[in-house]
């Protein structure tokens, strides 16, 4: 027989189950980077978080009329990877409720810098990169397809 007590554990264990695997699974997704020009899709990565460009609004580069490579890597032989399935992140890892450390990679000066990611709305990450004590950020959304 099934105890009252027994029975409010298991509706409590159901409906917060759910929540624990959204908080665990982090902000995975694609999202649209502020400017618009890029969609990166986060996803778990064992421990960690990934981030991969899935898409650009300019995928063919206008110079050379091919697709958009990672041209401005100092590294000659990653200079060549296209821009369309670059892994920009890897190792972002939890820090607190609804945020995220590592490195990011910026394909725009071909550099990586430290990093962290924070849920600040249901559609809305926040990505903000550092050197030293310098940081900048910008807004992701969550793209709705």
């Amino acid at each position: 027989m099934i105890t009252r007590t027994a029975l409010f554990a298991a509706v409590m264990f159901a409906m917060l189950a759910p929540a624990a695997a959204s908080a665990q699974s982090g902000p995975t997704g694609t999202w649209l980077t502020q400017a618009g020009d890029a969609k990166v899709r986060i996803r778990n990565c064992g421990a960690a978080l990934c981030g991969t460009v899935v898409w650009l609004r300019q995928p063919i580069d206008p110079n050379t009329g091919r697709p958009q490579v990672d041209d401005k890597n100092p590294d000659p032989a990653r200079a060549s990877r296209p821009m369309i399935g670059l892994q920009i992140f890897g190792d972002m890892r939890p820090v607190s409720q609804g945020k995220w450390a590592g490195h990011i990679y910026n394909a725009d000066d071909g550099k990586t810098y430290e990093t962290s990611l924070s849920h600040t709305g249901p559609t809305t990450l926040h990505v903000e990169g550092c050197v030293g004590s310098l940081c900048g950020g910008e807004t992701w959304t969550l793209d709705g397809r």
